[in-house]
């Protein structure tokens, strides 16, 4: 790349630190630096949400997707909107009722603590995984781009994102976000322009991609195999973004962040109509880029978009892309920093240590961010090992990470508002089954090519997307088989 991309580079990591630094100066309590005092606009959480969710992932990914296959992706995109919306609906309500700090405080009230306690370290251990895998696909584009290893381009993004997040808090990761997603979306129009011009006009990639089938958005096939189907998009989308949206403290932190229930409504639903808009991009990207013939058979998925940018781009542009992808990848790496750091400090340290002094929990905070910076960049070099030589988007490995306990984490929601019968035993119950099986069918096709594991090879058929609809149809049908075998309790209901 040219001086000029890594100027423009170099110019963003300067922004990020300064937002943070300047940020900083207003922390005066744990509230203050994990939810930035509860009073930030609806439209910044909006578009926080979206830079958080989005990650790089989205901009790395999804134009492989579109490269490789066609606009089906997107049917996923129209469940997520139906989940947000029974969110808005239906849990977040709870959400503002009293003062709570985190996600699964409700839960204390509704099962006890150690039900509050279980769930927090499910949230801890598979974001940490999800978020890992995120650091490293976004050290893909930076190695490319600099030529320094992988390794080293994680280390640097981990340092940078550390920094800003340890000092700003809350406040500094969503003020960032916004000026990230600017960045990004503006990079990826850009982008998007430059793949139409080489693909010969927008009027010959459209009959190019259309010839080949590959504008079709809509698949109606019903079975749990496909990956991109319109029942399991809507049905797998929608659990999906119930479980992430309403349950996952990452996104549930900001929503405690707006001044009001209405806001959080606004800010929840809206980003879920940017999200279609932004995988419509994103995918749209990837099929000029093979209309192009800049995607050719061999080459890696989750490569086909950054050499793209390093070897297509103008100067100048390259540079905005990168830094676009960057933004992506740090929105999501300083949100997971500290909202990692939001719930063990307060559903794990407070209830163990007693104390709830709001300057000393700044203080503690601040520790764990800086642990789980440190924790994700291991997890990111882990999985730079672990996916080499594979060919699986690190979009679905990140969500697939993911559904081993969305599902348990949706369904003990669903059991705390329409189950009375079910106790903080049949939770936790449930909760350790569905996990366990969840782990188990996510890794069915790698254990059924291993001896004696031939019997696991038809769940190793199923799809992604129903992941998350069988996790919750598990814990809700364990707990509830439970409380039925136990005598009779009189519960109160969340």
């Amino acid at each position: 790349m040219s001086q000029l991309d890594l100027l423009i580079v170099g110019v963003y990591f300067a922004g990020t630190l300064g937002v943070g630094l300047w940020v900083a100066r207003r922390q005066r309590s744990a509230s203050d630096y994990f939810l930035g005092a509860r009073d930030l606009p609806a439209w910044a959480i909006l578009l926080s949400i979206v830079a958080t969710e989005t990650s790089a992932l989205t901009v790395i990914s999804v134009p492989g997707i579109g490269a490789r296959g066609d606009l089906t992706f997107l049917q996923l995109s129209f469940g997520y909107l139906i989940g947000r919306i029974g969110v808005a609906a239906w849990l977040l309500p709870g959400y503002f009722r009293g003062k709570q700090e985190t996600a699964y405080q409700r839960l204390e009230r509704r099962f006890g603590l150690e039900t509050r306690r279980l769930a927090s370290v499910v949230f801890l251990v598979t974001r940490f995984l999800g978020d890992a895998v995120r650091v490293f696909a976004s050290a893909i584009p930076l190695s490319l781009v600099t030529g320094w290893s992988i390794p080293t381009a994680v280390i640097v993004m981990g340092a940078v994102t550390m920094v800003y997040t340890w000092f700003g808090g809350f406040k500094a990761v969503v003020w960032t976000d916004v000026f990230q997603l600017a960045v990004y979306v503006a990079g990826g129009i850009g982008a998007l322009f430059v793949a139409w011009s080489l693909g010969g006009g927008l009027d010959h990639v459209l009959a190019v991609t259309g010839a080949a089938g590959k504008l079709r958005v809509i698949n109606p096939a019903f079975n749990l195999t496909d990956t991109y189907t319109l029942f399991g998009g809507l049905v797998g989308g929608a659990l999906l973004s119930a479980a992430s949206h309403g349950t996952d403290h990452l996104i549930v932190q900001r929503l405690l962040a707006t001044r009001s229930l209405g806001d959080a409504r606004r800010a929840l639903i809206g980003s879920g109509v940017m999200v279609i808009a932004q995988f419509a991009l994103f995918l749209l990207i990837g099929q000029a880029i093979w209309a192009a013939g800049l995607a050719p058979v061999g080459m890696n998925n989750n490569e086909i978009f950054s050499r793209f940018v390093v070897h297509q781009l103008p100067h100048g542009l390259a540079g905005i892309v990168v830094a676009g992808i960057l933004a992506a990848a740090m929105g999501t790496h300083s949100s997971a920093i500290n909202s990692l750091a939001s719930s063990a400090t307060h559903d794990l340290y407070v209830p163990w240590s007693g104390r709830d002094d709001p300057v000393h929990l700044l203080h503690v905070g601040r520790l764990f961010s800086a642990l789980w910076a440190a924790l994700l960049v291991v997890g990111a070099l882990f999985f730079h090992v672990y996916t080499e030589g594979m060919d699986t988007p690190v979009v679905e490995l990140a969500l697939s990470i993911a559904s081993v306990t969305y599902g348990a984490l949706l369904g003990t929601y669903l059991l705390a508002g329409r189950w009375s019968r079910a106790t903080g035993r049949d939770a936790i119950g449930a909760i350790i089954t569905t996990v366990a099986v969840m782990t188990v069918v996510i890794f069915a096709r790698r254990l059924s090519a291993m001896e004696g594991g031939a019997w696991l090879a038809p769940l190793g058929k199923l799809a992604w997307p129903w992941y998350v609809p069988l996790g919750t149809a598990l814990t809700v049908g364990v707990a509830t088989l439970t409380s039925r075998l136990a005598p009779a309790r009189e519960i109160g209901v969340a």
